[in-house]
Formats: C-alpha cells, structure tokens, sequence
C-alpha cells in the first residue's frame, strides 16, 4: 500500500500520464490534503478507520483498472478521438434475382417500389442456364450471372436477398435439369416465389399429380373432377390398357412436348419400346373430346379465368393455333384454384388446366407454378401483380427479421428452470478448498428433491455450469452437521456472530464432493431450523479472520477458552487494520 502511495504522489509519474487519465486521484479530498511526501503525509494524517482505509484503497484500484483500460483502447485503436458524429450509413438495397428469359424486362415493374419503405430494389435477370452459384453454412449464396445484354457479355456476382422463378428448374430435355440450382438456394437459406420446397416438387409430374389424388379423395368427383390417370414406373408393366384411344406422356416435360395420341393395342406396344430406351417413367390417361380448354390462374389474391379454343384442328389445345378469350370466375372454378394452392406448404402464384369434353364434363388434368406462362389481354396487369406480390413478401421478410432464426441472429437464450432446493457448499473457513468439477459434470436430478416453501426468487450460477446456488446456502449453519457445536450454540441462544468468529473445526469435517458430483443435501427439519435463524453477512474482516483461526483440540470448549480466542481473534484484527492502515 505505501508503495502504491509512493507511486501514485510522484508528480513525475501523474505528469507523464496523458490528458484525462486518472484525473480522481489529482483532484483534492476535503478531508485529507494533498500529500506532499511519504514522511510529510504520516505527520499529518490521521489514523484511518477500517472503512475509511478499504474505501480509499478500492478507490485507488479502480482509478488504476479505468487507467490501464483507456491504456488498452488506445493501443488497440478502439477510442474515437473524432470531434463530431458519424454521418448515418446509406442503406444497401435490396437485391432481387428474378429467373426468366429475356422477353420481359422485369426491372420496369420494380421501378420506384421500396421494400419496407426504406430499402430501394436492385434487380438481377437472367436465366437457369446462365447462373451458377455456391452456398455456405454462414455466409449464405453467392451468385455468379453471366448474360449477354446487346452483344457483351456481362458478368457479376452478388448475394441475393430474394428471388422470383418464372423458368422450370428441370425438364428431361437436354440440359434443362437446373435441380442443383434450386438446392443451392435452400442451402443458402434465400426466400423465393413460389417457395424452394413446392418448386423441387413440382419437378416431377407424376408427384404433383399424387397431391391431386389427395384432394379428390378430399372432395370428391363432384367438386374436384379429376381425370383418370395410370402410372407405370417402367415399360415393363405397360402390357395393355382397357380403352382407346388413350394419351401417353413420358417421363417430365412441358409445353406439350412428351405426349404421343395410341389409338390402337399395337401403338401401345410400339410406344412401350420407346418408354424402355428413355429409361423413365409415363403415364398414360384417355383421351377426351375436348370443346375447349379452362385455365384459372390465382396470383396472391387475384384470379382470372381463362377459355381457349383450338382453330388449327390440333387435339393439343396448346399447340397451333387457338382463340384465347377471359370467362366469369365462378365460385367452382375458385374452389379448383385454392384447392390446388394449398399443396406443399403453400402456392403463391399456380394455374389449374382441364379440359371441358363434348358431353358437357369437366377434368382437371395439371396444376402449374409460378413458372406458368402469362396468357391473355391482361399480361402487363398480371406481372404487374407478380411485382406487388414480391415486394408484399420481402417487406415480410424484413419485418420479420429480429425474430426469426438464422447463423446470424439465432434465438435468445432460455431461462433455465429455477431450482427450488438449494445445494450447499464447502465450509466457509476451510483453508484447501476442493477442486471444482468439470463442466459438463452430471447434475443432480430435480425430482428427486423435496420443494422448498422459503425459497429465494433470484439464484446464482456456479462458475463452472453446475446446478444454481441460494445466496443462503453458504451460511456455516446449513453447511455443517446437525450436531456441530456452531448449531448447538445457536440453539441455546448464542448469536450467530461469535459462531462464525470462532472459526473452530471439528474433527470430523465432511468430505468435500468428488468431482461431478453433487453436495448432499441437508434433511428437512435442519431446513426448518436454518430458517428460523438468519446469518448475517461476513464482512472482509471476518472472512479474513475465520481464514486465520486457531483449531481447538477437543469438540467442546469452556467459557475461558473461549475468552482466549476472541481475545485473540480481536488482536488480529488489530493487527491487519494497522498493517492497511500504515
């Protein structure tokens, strides 16, 4: 301590300090002047109180600990010297990727849109077969684009916040299998319209179909009339149908392509062979008569309807030439489009296809994603739609940012459950203190203990993981036996103080816990006892005397043994007040 005084009063050492460093020590106390020198300050200071000596050093050793942290910021370049405030941070658009072809330019229909208000759109286009990318646990999706935009090849990379898919990810036409393209996107964790999850989906017809199955079964052919449908896994199985003419269609395709019109056995067989070299699945339905076709697409909340009607004679309505004309949206063709829009989490944008035969009934033969083909007068309104409805889920997203999970901002932590029994520790006035158990060590099963009515609200943990202490369990009363003599003292109506002065040992102390283990547990009725009877608390003095106490020889001493120790116990305390004191 006097060296510290020593120190701390050299006017060289306070000059070479830079400004504002431990200005508290420089500033004069109104009860003691500024010392001089070491020999000057003993003449005119006073005796100190205990309290006043602990104050004045604790003082001191948080002006050093501020000093030395300032000390530390300043090395590592953390302090701002900078007069005036930051100016705020522009904020980063957000980027959008949008998969279609060329034809649309979708960068018009977000023009002057702002997600959440506050975040312009920066549009990215470009088709499945001109991106590439690589995802990471923690760094997300890193795109790669490269296009060709009036004869130059433009090339970048960024990291898309949202996408919008207009194109199929996978055909089994030569080189239209983009399925990696759809899961990197997942691993990357990028929100998308439709949903990453319905889109690898959709990749296979006959899965799509399936769903279609279940909500026939649903509602029945009353309500949801759905064509008559076979499906063979291989061509080994496709021996015979039982009517013709029938419609086989091979393997996943769009846009008509796939689909042979059998009209006899011999066909049939023909058409099997063919099935066997494209090594894949078909499926085969009859064909309908067909006066014209239905198409109901919902985009978000909007439906439309749409008729077309074959002119060129072709038995594929979507194939020549067809007169396209928009018909009322009733209330069946609305149950068709919900329907279908609840399958695989959910369809933001789909379209319902059938087909209206001769004789007046209705089949449902396909559903369709968001990479559905825009039809009609109102294409410039339905993309228009499309664009609302990307910057209604991306305002979404950002909104819901702050609490939804991610590598980046993971959940808040839980409050472990609060346990209703205290554990208690070693002796207070133990000298070896037993090791910690390591973390990870098995925890004393909850159940198994009996509920405590007087429990404290707030407990602490253990610095090494273990199971919550009571502020109370570290009393000597509770940590000793039933029989001690600290307890029996206490009964006949000793105070408490001169119990945790005495400091004394018994011979027989209980065995610190082996590691990983638990304390045992006091009984019950000593509970009671413990409660009845508060402990004050220790002070550093006391603390540091039960420390440097004086082990009896018996279990029980008289009263001029006991008049000896505190004697000796108050000249120690002397002893250690004079010694911070001088």
């Amino acid at each position: 301590m006097n060296f510290l005084r020593r120190r701390l009063s050299d006017s060289s050492f306070v000059a070479n300090l830079p400004n504002g460093y431990m200005m508290d020590l420089q500033r004069p106390d109104s009860s003691t002047s500024s010392p001089v020198s070491p020999a000057t300050e003993r003449k005119h200071l006073q005796p100190p109180q205990p309290s006043h000596s602990s104050s004045t050093g604790s003082s001191i050793f948080s002006s050093i600990s501020s000093a030395m942290k300032q000390t530390t910021q300043a090395a590592a370049g953390l302090m701002d010297h900078s007069a005036g405030p930051a100016p705020p941070a522009a904020q980063k658009p957000k980027i959008l990727l949008v998969i279609d072809d060329a034809h649309t330019d979708w960068a018009k229909y977000f023009q002057g849109k702002k997600v959440n208000g506050e975040f312009d759109i920066r549009v990215e286009q470009a088709e499945f077969s001109e991106l590439n990318l690589a995802a990471y646990v923690m760094g997300g999706c890193m795109v790669d684009m490269q296009v060709m935009r009036n004869g130059t090849k433009v090339v970048r990379s960024f990291k898309p916040d949202f996408v919008l898919i207009r194109q199929h990810a996978y055909s089994m036409a030569l080189g239209e299998d983009f399925r990696s393209l759809i899961i990197g996107l997942q691993y990357g964790g990028v929100h998308t319209v439709n949903s990453l999850y319905s889109i690898y989906n959709f990749c296979s017809k006959p899965w799509v179909f399936s769903q279609l199955i279940k909500i026939f079964n649903s509602l029945g052919p009353e309500k949801f009339p759905l064509v008559e449908q076979t499906f063979f896994p291989s061509h080994k199985q496709m021996l015979t149908t039982p009517n013709f003419p029938v419609v086989v269609k091979l393997g996943h395709a769009h846009a008509g392509m796939g689909k042979v019109k059998v009209e006899n056995q011999h066909d049939f067989r023909d058409m099997a062979s063919i099935v066997a070299m494209a090594k894949t699945y078909a499926t085969t339905e009859p064909f309908i008569e067909s006066k014209y076709d239905i198409r109901i697409q919902k985009i978000g909340s909007n439906y439309k309807a749409y008729m077309r009607t074959s002119i060129s004679g072709n038995w594929k309505a979507n194939t020549g030439s067809a007169m396209l004309e928009q018909i009322a949206m009733t209330e069946r063709y609305r149950l068709w489009a919900d329907a279908c829009a609840e399958m695989f989490g959910g369809l933001d944008i789909c379209a319902v296809k059938a087909v209206h035969s001769k004789d007046g009934k209705d089949y449902i033969i396909e559903v369709m994603d968001s990479s559905m083909p825009l039809i009609g007068e109102h294409i410039e309104e339905d993309r228009q739609l499309i664009a609302d409805l990307v910057v209604s889920k991306m305002t979404q997203l950002v909104a819901t940012a702050g609490s939804t999970p991610s590598p980046f901002r993971p959940w808040p932590p839980q409050a472990q459950p609060v346990s209703m029994k205290s554990q208690t520790g070693p002796p207070l006035g133990q000298l070896s203190q037993p090791r910690p158990p390591p973390q990870g060590g098995p925890r004393q099963p909850q159940g198994s203990q009996p509920p405590r009515t007087n429990a404290p609200p707030q407990q602490r943990l253990s610095p090494q993981g273990q199971q919550p202490q009571s502020p109370q369990s570290t009393s000597p009363q509770q940590q000793r036996s039933p029989g001690s003599p600290q307890q029996i003292r206490s009964a006949t109506g000793s105070s408490p103080v001169q119990a945790s002065k005495a400091g004394t040992f018994p011979p027989q102390q209980p065995r610190p816990p082996a590691q990983g283990r638990a304390p045992s547990q006091p009984s019950p009725t000593e509970m009671s006892k413990q409660q009845t009877t508060p402990h004050p608390h220790l002070n550093k003095s006391q603390s540091l005397t039960n420390n440097f106490s004086i082990p009896e020889s018996s279990q029980r001493g008289n009263a001029t043994e006991d008049e000896a120790k505190a004697e000796t116990i108050r000249n120690l305390r002397k002893s250690f007040a004079s010694l911070f004191s001088d």
